[in-house]
């Protein structure tokens, strides 16, 4: 008994640590340099890729990245956050993981820029939907329910689906398509985690009710 008892201590010490960590400054300066590290190696990729080609859906590509990178390094501070480490480890894949893809000389089906315009510009109205209480991991801040989050409860992820799809199509290679794959698994993963973090919030909750598609107006 006495030894279960340390263990939760333990284990509560623990938590309490990596929630002070997660709140800290200095954890969320670190954190967005890193992106913005990962960010600076993309966009060099694909700017040089479109000086090379003049292919413009590769300067939407910059775009929609520097659109999320940027509103996560001012994000608002939240008011709960997830501490749990694998919420932290799905969170930082499934965000970093799309700073991988790379433009190819060949894809299976070029006509997909117009998939890549359209999810950007979706993406674009969702961010300002947004503002700022975008987040990385499973946490709350102002609940938002306007605009795009009127018409499903996830739509910058179902931007994301559109984007990074379209670029895969248009950039066929079998890196970028396993790294489509994990991201679209750890993006689904995210969802399924945001949604518990969040629904312990009866305000959240109702919202649940009201706006009942995930991704896709009466489909999921």
């Amino acid at each position: 008994m006495s030894a279960r008892i340390d263990a939760r201590q333990g284990g509560n010490a623990g938590r309490s640590a990596l929630s002070k960590i997660l709140h800290s400054q200095r954890f969320h300066v670190y954190s967005g340099m890193l992106l913005a590290t990962l960010f600076g190696f993309f966009a060099w990729a694909h700017f040089n890729k479109y000086l090379e080609t003049g292919e413009w859906t590769l300067l939407l590509v910059i775009l929609s990245e520097t659109l999320t990178t940027g509103f996560f390094i001012f994000r608002s501070s939240p008011q709960t956050v997830s501490v749990a480490p694998s919420d932290w480890l799905v969170a930082i894949a499934g965000t970093f993981a799309p700073l991988l893809l790379r433009p190819a000389t060949w894809g299976v089906f070029p006509a997909a820029s117009s998939i890549i315009a359209l999810g950007i510009l979706l993406q674009i109205v969702s961010l300002l939907s947004l503002n700022r209480s975008f987040a990385l991991v499973a946490a709350k801040r102002e609940i938002k329910t306007a605009w795009m989050y009127g018409i499903v409860r996830h739509p910058l992820y179902a931007c994301y689906f559109l984007v990074f799809a379209g670029y895969v199509l248009v950039h066929t290679t079998l890196a970028n398509v396993l790294i489509f794959a994990a991201t679209m698994g750890f993006l689904w993963v995210r969802i399924q985690r945001e949604e518990r973090h969040l629904a312990l919030d009866p305000v959240y909750r109702t919202y649940m009710l009201r706006v009942p598609y995930r991704l896709v107006p009466f489909v999921f």
